[in-house]
């Protein structure tokens, strides 16, 4: 923990040193003040140099009764009560293109988000490479470490419509993969991406399976895309399988129409399941797990700085498995939660929000009392404010 503050406190005073004009994603072009590239010639080196950065603290309370060490269960980001400084973040990525076909990317993170979103057997910092391929309309090669493809929400708090994490999310979905992928826009409507995988979270192979990873991206009209994203191969250590491959899988789809002015609407979903699940293989004889869920989301910019979303989610795990971190493996949990956001552009890049959250359970599945051990509610009532501000 000493490591990641001082990590996180020299990351703050590198980000500070930024021209404090600069907002959103930017060329390191643009940051340098260069002269934009007419229209029509191929852009610069530093023109396809891309930044951004950003810094967040929040501080969230718990209006029910808190579990133990003032947690709010089954929420991971916003796990901790009180005051949390969410991260800092520092991306440069070059995307490959036809004048210069080599691309790149590498993210440093700091701070409580960043311990949460890295995967055993690889430093916290994403990476990766990538190249095109003169094919066609551009086959595109990558390869290292990169942000999952499954899911609507993504790891940067600003990026997303809310500030908590949907149960999809934090319960249902990997964050990140190491290995390789294999993208083709096939047409102006229909783009794929296929590869190998060492895994759910994990760089270090525990087992000697790789594991196959899709997406298939529709756009059929301007401002209606939806994508249908996989990944299947077995996540358990060769001990735990007895001779068999059990394999876990994920299938998702996301669907998102920005067609009306200044209104935004997505949809999510996931099927997914493990077969002879571990946490379930000592209770009982049928020992596939499944879950999944769908969420909904609603956002209207009222004017440029005032933007609200509301999230809707069901969330089911029947067997349990996800949910254990409060109710033991083998017991149906239904979850559901309304996410109301208020967002506010205060000054230049930074950014308020003020959020009411509400958890439902079909069983008590919050706030852990007894030495952290039982459940005492079916609720649980949150409000956060988190104050972030966007450099690039």
């Amino acid at each position: 923990m000493v490591r990641c503050c001082r990590a996180a406190l020299c990351l703050v005073i590198m980000l500070g040193m930024w021209p404090a004009s600069a907002l959103a994603q930017k060329s390191v072009s643009e940051v340098l003040g260069q002269p934009a590239t007419p229209e029509g010639q191929p852009k610069s080196y530093l023109e396809e140099l891309m930044l951004y950065s950003y810094i967040e603290n929040s501080y969230v309370a718990n209006l029910r009764d808190a579990g133990r060490g003032g947690v709010n269960e089954l929420r991971f980001y916003d796990h901790a009560g009180g005051y949390t400084f969410n991260a800092a973040e520092l991306s440069v990525k070059k995307d490959p293109s036809e004048r210069y076909r080599f691309g790149y990317g590498a993210v440093i993170t700091a701070g409580v988000d960043s311990q949460k979103n890295h995967s055993l057997g690889i430093f916290r910092d994403a990476d990766d490479v990538s190249y095109l391929v003169p094919l066609g309309s551009g086959l595109t090669l990558k390869a290292g470490k990169w942000a999952t493809l499954i899911g609507y929400e993504v790891y940067e708090s600003p990026k997303n419509l809310n500030f908590s994490r949907s149960f999809l999310y934090t319960l249902g979905t990997p964050y990140t993969h190491t290995g390789g992928l294999i993208s083709y826009q096939f047409t102006s409507w229909f783009g794929a991406t296929v590869g190998l995988t060492q895994g759910w979270d994990n760089s270090d192979n525990n087992n000697g399976y790789v594991r196959p990873i899709g997406s298939f991206a529709f756009t059929p009209i301007d401002k209606l895309s939806a994508t249908v994203n996989f990944l299947v191969g077995p996540e358990q250590n060769r001990n735990q399988m007895h001779g068999g491959v059990n394999n876990r899988w994920i299938v998702d789809t996301t669907v998102l129409y920005t067609g009306i002015d200044k209104l935004t609407l997505a949809v999510n979903f996931d099927f997914a399941g493990e077969e002879n699940d571990p946490a379930l293989v000592a209770t009982r004889q049928d020992a596939n797990s499944r879950w999944g869920g769908i969420a909904g989301y609603v956002a209207y910019d009222w004017f440029q700085a005032l933007r609200t979303a509301l999230r809707l989610e069901y969330f089911s795990d029947p067997q349990g498995v996800r949910s254990s971190e409060t109710i033991a493996p083998g017991l149906k949990v239904d979850l559901w939660e309304i996410t109301m956001t208020v967002e506010y552009k205060i000054w230049r890049g930074l950014v308020g929000r003020v959020e009411y959250r509400h958890d439902e359970a079909n069983r008590k599945a919050f706030s852990l009392q007894n030495h952290g051990l039982t459940p005492t509610s079916r609720a649980q009532d949150t409000i956060s404010f988190s104050l972030y501000y966007l450099f690039f």
